[in-house]
């Protein structure tokens, strides 16, 4: 048997949604044993943390940075660290487990402005490790199914792209651990909305399609009184190539929960998804009927049925997709050691996160400028 991969992680203590879903995405395959960690920033509740999590004393750590050194210099050391914190706090900590050599998975957006990525960036280049960034939702077996179609030119040439991702959670003002910090410009970043979603509506158009966003239009709203951050983006895009797009993500949007959908149409075809609905993927080819395609069923392709884990028409979603994450991270790491592990086809790593920043950075840029189209290549 192979052994498992030893695992750290930063942030994700006591009353922390992403941890625990870092935790069991690393779980579901028995890839990962979590052995280590400086939980909170707050001593009692990281060593409490740490003991609900059944790590040793001595691997509870009271700041990253003790904990980075020391992992270094352990012969049982973490193989990677898990950043789950706050968007402020990803730089930091990842630089100095990349320091140690040490391999990064991250939360998204990258950091919470261009100056803390570009710092992640240049640390990445001084390091032997790899950096990996969790935009889960490029997991779902549906999703790799349609970058590969794409890929082979199902579609042809594609020209229209279209995505959303639509929540209502903060339809209010709303004060618990989760909205505080993501409508808080200190720990956020200058995107609220536009940072915490919009990142992965642009992220999931770009891997799917392989089209790189060349300019955009965007106006950014804070719809709630008292908001510091936007709670609504609309973006129309360009692509290279001549594609055009446009993109809508709103935590407003009274009767959505988690409305992430995808719609791509190209000269020969078109493909639409919804997250809510993710072991189901329409695909038309134009003059001809409408075939519905499934998780793990008669029409998946072998990127399907290598994200699925089990037989079709039982579902999988949200942590199935975040566990193909950590399966990919794990396929990454063991290649790089072992010329007998083959690495994975494709992750989501450094530079998705800069282009990630950038989106941020452009649709900011826009909407001050009334909706003024910006090149992505000139964001600084």
């Amino acid at each position: 048997m192979t052994q498992k991969l030893r695992l750290g992680m930063v942030g994700g203590g006591q009353g922390a949604f992403i941890g625990e879903v870092h935790r069991i995405a690393a779980r579901l395959d028995g890839q990962w044993d979590l052995v280590a960690g400086a939980l909170s920033s707050d001593p009692d509740r990281a060593l409490d943390s740490a003991q609900d999590l059944g790590l040793d004393a001595d691997r509870s750590y009271h700041s990253f940075e003790e904990m980075a050194a020391a992992e270094a210099q352990r012969p049982d050391g973490i193989d990677a660290v898990a950043i789950v914190t706050p968007n402020h706090m990803h730089a930091d900590p990842s630089i100095a487990f990349l320091n140690q050599n040490i391999h990064v998975i991250c939360d998204k957006p990258l950091a919470a402005n261009l100056e803390q990525a570009q710092a992640i960036s240049a640390a990445a280049k001084r390091s032997t490790a790899h950096f990996i960034l969790t935009h889960n939702y490029t997991g779902y077996p549906l999703i790799r199914q349609a970058r590969a179609m794409i890929a082979a030119r199902e579609l042809g040439d594609i020209r229209v792209v279209q995505v959303e991702y639509a929540q209502d959670w903060l339809t209010e003002e709303v004060s618990n651990k989760q909205a505080d910090w993501r409508t808080d410009p200190s720990r956020s970043g200058a995107g609220g909305c536009v940072g915490d979603i919009g990142t992965h509506a642009h992220n999931l158009m770009c891997f799917v399609t392989g089209l790189t966003l060349e300019s955009l239009s965007a106006e950014l709203s804070t719809f709630v009184e008292g908001r510091q951050l936007d709670d609504n983006v609309q973006a129309k895009l360009r692509f290279t190539g001549g594609a055009r797009g446009s993109l809508w993500a709103s935590q407003v949007a009274v009767g959505n929960e988690n409305g992430l959908r995808l719609r791509i149409y190209g000269t020969k075809g078109g493909l639409e998804w919804s997250q809510e609905n993710p072991n189901q993927m329409n695909f038309t080819r134009f003059g001809h009927p409408k075939q519905i395609l499934t998780r793990a069923g008669v029409s998946s392709d072998a990127s399907n049925q290598a994200a699925s884990r089990i037989p079709a028409g039982h579902p999988e979603g949200y942590l199935e997709g975040f566990a193909n994450l950590y399966r990919d991270a794990a396929d990454l790491i063991r290649a790089t050691r072992d010329d007998s592990f083959q690495a994975p086809e494709h992750h989501i790593g450094l530079q998705d996160g800069m282009d990630g920043m950038k989106f941020i950075l452009a649709c900011l840029h826009s909407s001050q400028q009334q909706g003024t189209w910006v090149n992505l290549l000139d964001v600084n």
